[in-house]
C-alpha cells in the first residue's frame, strides 16, 4: 500500500525563511539543518503560508504532499465522522518555533473576522507547549490596561516598540508550561524560548510593531485590511486573572500517565496529549513528536513502526488505535467536533 493511501509516515523537514531570526534547537531535535533565518518548522501542515501557492505544505517521506495524499483518500487519513463535520481540513497546524530573537508584538484574527473580512474558514487561536526556556524569560499574554484603538495605532504608525512592548501582560515560562493564545490577544515571546505550537490552520497574523525585523510591516502587517480594519481583531481589553490563569498549565511534562496538556479550553482548537513511554490512541488522524527516547509505535491496522527523538509521524485513521511503547511523544490532534461548532 503507498503512502498516499493510509499509511503512517514520518515527516521530513519542512522548514523555509522567516523574518525573524532561528536558533538550532530545531535542527538539533529534527536531525537538521535549522539555520539562521529558518525558525519554524511546520509539521503536518496541508496549510500554506499567507499569500503562497505551496510553501508551507508537508510532504510525506515518499515526497507526496500530504494535503494530495488527504483528498486522494480522505476518509482513510481522516476518518468519515472527520470529513463529515469538517471536511478535508484537518483543522489543526503544528509547528516547532525557535526565535533566537524575541518575536514583536502580534496578534491574530478569531474565526467571525477572518470569515468576514477574508472569507476564510479559521481564525487563529493557538497554544505553545515550552520545550526549552532560558532563565527569567517569558511571554506577553494581553494588555495590561485597557487600550483606546486610536491611540494604539498612533503607536503603531510611530513604531514604538518600547510602548507596545510595555503594554502587554508580562508572564515568566519554564519548560512544561502550556499557553493557549486566543484569537485577538495581543503577545509576544522572548528570544530563546523553544516552542511546539499548535494553532487553526491558518497563517493570518496582524503586527503592531516590527522593529529589528525583516520585514516591511506598512505593506505586509496587516493582512491587506489596513491597520484601522485589522486592529478591530484585536481585543483591547486586559484579560481577567481568572482568564489569565486558566490560559496556562504548569509542569505538563511531570507525572507518568497518559494526559491532556493543554488547558481545557483548547479542545475546541486542537488537543495534544502527552504519551510518557507509553500510552494508547484511538483511532484518528494525529501527528506525533517523539521529544526523547527510542522505542515503536503499533497500529491495529498497520505495520509497528520504530522511533527516536526528534521523529515527527503523521498518523491515519486507517491505521486504527495506536499505542506507544519505550519513547516520550507528544501527539496532536484536531478538535472534538462538538466543542469545535462553538469555538469563537
Amino acid at each position: 500500500m503507498s503512502q498516499s493511501s493510509t499509511t503512517p509516515s514520518k515527516l521530513p523537514s519542512n522548514q523555509f525563511d522567516h523574518f525573524y531570526r532561528g536558533g538550532n534547537r530545531i535542527g538539533a531535535l529534527r536531525h537538521g539543518p535549522g539555520g539562521p533565518m529558518r525558525p519554524e518548522e511546520w509539521i503536518g501542515s496541508i496549510t500554506t503560508r499567507f499569500g503562497e501557492a505551496e510553501q508551507g505544505l508537508s510532504r510525506l517521506s515518499d515526497g507526496t504532499l500530504l494535503r494530495d495524499a488527504i483528498k486522494n483518500d480522505s476518509d482513510g487519513w481522516l476518518g468519515a465522522d472527520h470529513v463529515k463535520n469538517f471536511g478535508l481540513s484537518t483543522e489543526i497546524l503544528i509547528k516547532l518555533l525557535d526565535p533566537d530573537q524575541r518575536l514583536p508584538v502580534h496578534y491574530h484574527p478569531n474565526k467571525a473576522f477572518a470569515k468576514t473580512h477574508l472569507g476564510l474558514d479559521h481564525g487563529k487561536t493557538e497554544a505553545w507547549i515550552i520545550l526549552e526556556a532560558p532563565a527569567g524569560s517569558g511571554v506577553g499574554l494581553g494588555f495590561a490596561q485597557k487600550q483606546n484603538k486610536e491611540d494604539l495605532l498612533k503607536l503603531v504608525r510611530a513604531q514604538d516598540s518600547a510602548a507596545l512592548l510595555a503594554s502587554l501582560r508580562r508572564t515568566e515560562v519554564q519548560v512544561g508550561d502550556a499557553v493557549l493564545v486566543p484569537a485577538g490577544v495581543a503577545h509576544a515571546i522572548d528570544a530563546g524560548i523553544f516552542v511546539l505550537e499548535l494553532q487553526e490552520p491558518t497563517d493570518l497574523s496582524a503586527l503592531l510593531e516590527w522593529e529589528g525585523f525583516a520585514v516591511d510591516g506598512i505593506k505586509d502587517g496587516h493582512l491587506g485590511l489596513g491597520f484601522e480594519t485589522v486592529t478591530d481583531a484585536l481585543l483591547l481589553d486586559p484579560l481577567t486573572d481568572s482568564e489569565f490563569d486558566s490560559l496556562i498549565t504548569h509542569n505538563v511534562f511531570s507525572g507518568g500517565a497518559l494526559r491532556s496538556v493543554l488547558p481545557l479550553k483548547s479542545d475546541g482548537y486542537f488537543r495534544a496529549h502527552l504519551a510518557p513511554g507509553s500510552g494508547d490512541f484511538q483511532a484518528g488522524f494525529a501527528v506525533a513528536l517523539v521529544l526523547d527516547g527510542s522505542g515503536s509505535i503499533s497500529f491495529a491496522n498497520a505495520p509497528e513502526m520504530g522511533i527516536t527523538k526528534g521523529d515527527a509521524i503523521v498518523i491515519p485513521h486507517s491505521a486504527g488505535a495506536f499505542a506507544f511503547s519505550g519513547a516520550n511523544a507528544i501527539v496532536c490532534r484536531p478538535p472534538l467536533a462538538e466543542l469545535a461548532r462553538v469555538a469563537p
